[in-house]
């Protein structure tokens, strides 16, 4: 019998160092099994930070939160923050100076209990995995709405950055792609803006900013909160609040913020053109910033 084989490469894989049992394994190193609770049932919890152009922004509240995330996933946070950072720097240290990398924390199950659904937090495995991943360059996302929700706390673990909810924010941007969209705004369960599809938003409308309140459906994400402190200490109006679909569609000016673009522009909403405002200018000059004033050699 002929059975079907994979479509995808195993080398394709942009440069990639991990740190996984003691060691530095080089390319994507094989780190799950077909026993592995994580890789079957999803009981898996990261974080993301970036280095670029010398600079780890906010790299100390990446690894706190991991940990913060396995707490509340249930899992056991093994590694201290200290040792996250450490190890992040010696993995930065692998790559050409100024590279564009993409930082990966992670804790997951790797056995259950009786083979079956439940996980035993006493196997709480993990690695660091950094990888290059360029900077995507704020040229302007087009937006539209998604049938698709996000969650509440009682549908799925939203209080940790957990792998299993990204599936159904994929779905969601694979929707809006077939729509001629790359990318899209997703309501909570009452009806009211969460997210883009993969990062936080922001909205201008008269001269204030505003931006979805946390309400325990999306993650308070650690550039959101940064953007924020910058904009409000430069003397910008930020109002966190309960937005509809059609504010945004009203909207000055729509940006996201996120730790894998941190900030890009949306220049059209459905069939409607957005030009770059200047608080979405305001707000990347300023995290740019404060970006360089904490380089990495410091």
């Amino acid at each position: 019998m002929n059975y079907p084989k994979t479509r995808y490469s195993k080398t394709n894989y942009s440069r990639t160092w991990t740190f996984f049992e003691g060691d530095w394994h080089e390319g994507n190193a094989p780190i799950m099994g077909p026993r592995t609770h994580a890789a079957w049932l999803g009981s898996v919890v990261f974080d993301g930070a970036r280095a670029f152009e010398g600079t780890a922004p906010d790299l100390d509240r990446h690894c706190a939160r991991v940990n913060q995330s396995a707490t509340n996933f249930k899992l056991k946070p093994i590694v201290e923050t200290g040792a996250w950072i450490e190890l992040a720097r010696e993995g930065i240290a692998r790559f050409d100076a100024g590279a564009e990398l993409y930082i990966r924390p992670m804790y997951w199950a790797e056995n259950g209990s009786g083979g079956g659904v439940l996980f035993d937090p006493e196997t709480t495995n993990w690695c660091l995995c950094l990888y290059e991943a360029p900077m995507p360059q704020p040229t302007g996302l087009a937006i539209t709405l998604s049938p698709f929700r996000r969650p509440t706390m009682e549908c799925a673990p939203v209080d940790a950055k957990a792998a299993c909810l990204y599936p159904n924010n994929s779905r969601a941007l694979i929707e809006a792609a077939s729509r001629g969209f790359n990318n899209c705004l997703m309501l909570d369960l009452l009806g009211n803006v969460a997210e883009f599809g993969n990062s936080n938003v922001f909205m201008a409308k008269d001269g204030v900013v505003y931006t979805p309140a946390p309400n325990g459906t999306f993650l308070n994400g650690i550039t959101r909160q940064r953007v924020i402190d910058l904009l409000r200490g430069d003397g910008v109006t930020v109002i966190e609040t309960t937005l509809r679909y059609e504010e945004f569609r009203q909207a000055d000016e729509i940006f996201s913020s996120g730790n894998f673009a941190k900030l890009a522009p949306v220049t059209r909403i459905d069939d409607r053109a957005l030009q770059l405002g200047p608080f979405y200018t305001r707000a990347r000059k300023l995290y740019w910033d404060f970006a360089h004033a904490a380089r990495l050699a410091a």
